[in-house]
């Protein structure tokens, strides 16, 4: 009869050792994120936000944003993110971002997440605001770190920063917005005294009876004011926009008058109110200083990218 062999204990704590290595590095347990790339998750970071504090990883790589300010933070400061909503007029990417985005994927609309795609992206952080989403903070925060901003639109510069900061960026971002700031102010002083120039900016919207005028208050208003350029008397006051009706056509005239519709134009009532006689009466109108833009960087957009990039064509228009 053979005699099993008996290996020294020594040998057996050692070979133990070996195979738990072994496992420690397959199937998805451990310590490894997502996506199997190391992401700074050892180390984190806690970053204080409109609902609270959130630890997050010390450099996030799969990020999926919520909104279209938060879609274009992340790109500006050189992240693509995994996952992105669209508008609910649309089922693609705001045009001056598409491009880059070839690679995201759609997580639903921004009234309407779809958490099963968030969960499917596999984030390590999202991103989003107290305003669009604050009754889907815990469960984001379920499938992973998630950072708020407070509001959306004329507080962009903000949550940038914020966002920012969730990506451990927050200097390279304070860099990128002192270039903006430099670059509204050149394109203020073309002009001269800029003050002495009146900026009409103008919104159509499907399903709205009325016409949007956007006061200081809004993303939009804020790259004017940075420019240095003044409003129309109907464009002030705390409110994101004013309502004008279509029989008071006359209050969104200005020296330069800008406008877009959210949406299909024949839905929107551009198409209809663009042929009106008040319309085609209106002072910009007739110097030809009414420009059609695009409302997906105008409006939309809400970030850096989107600031710069009004910029741009506020060059061409305001000569």
């Amino acid at each position: 009869m053979r005699r099993r062999r008996i290996r020294p204990l020594t040998t057996l704590i050692a070979l133990a050792a070996a195979a738990g290595l072994a496992l420690s590095g397959c199937g998805d347990g451990g310590s490894a994120p997502a996506g199997g790339e190391s992401s700074g998750q050892g180390a984190e970071r806690v970053v204080k936000h409109a609902m609270g504090e959130t630890k997050v990883p010390a450099n996030p790589r799969r990020v999926v944003v919520l909104d279209t300010g938060e879609l274009d933070s992340v790109l500006a400061l050189g992240i693509t993110p995994v996952g992105a909503v669209t508008t609910e007029v649309s089922s693609d990417f705001p045009a001056y971002l598409k491009d880059r985005l070839r690679d995201t994927k759609r997580v639903g609309t921004i009234p309407e997440p779809n958490l099963d795609k968030i969960t499917e992206a596999r984030p390590d952080l999202i991103l989003s605001n107290k305003v669009r989403h604050a009754q889907l903070y815990d469960k984001l925060s379920q499938i992973a770190p998630t950072v708020f901003a407070d509001q959306i639109g004329a507080t962009w510069k903000e949550t940038f920063l914020l966002d920012a900061e969730a990506l451990g960026k927050k200097d390279e971002a304070e860099k990128l917005l002192g270039q903006y700031r430099d670059r509204a102010r050149q394109v203020g002083q073309q002009l001269g005294d800029p003050a002495t120039k009146k900026v009409s900016a103008v919104r159509f919207v499907t399903g709205s009876q009325t016409i949007r005028a956007y006061t200081p208050n809004s993303f939009l208003g804020t790259v004017l004011a940075d420019t240095g350029v003044s409003r129309p008397q109907s464009q002030q006051g705390q409110k994101v926009f004013q309502d004008v009706s279509r029989e008071n056509i006359g209050q969104l005239d200005g020296d330069v008058l800008l406008y877009a519709s959210f949406g299909d134009p024949e839905k929107s009532g551009e198409k209809t109110v663009t042929e009106m006689p008040q319309w085609k009466s209106l002072g910009a109108v007739q110097a030809g200083k009414a420009h059609r833009v695009d409302d997906d960087h105008f409006y939309v957009g809400l970030g850096l990218l989107a600031a710069n990039k009004i910029l741009d064509d506020l060059k061409n228009i305001l000569k």
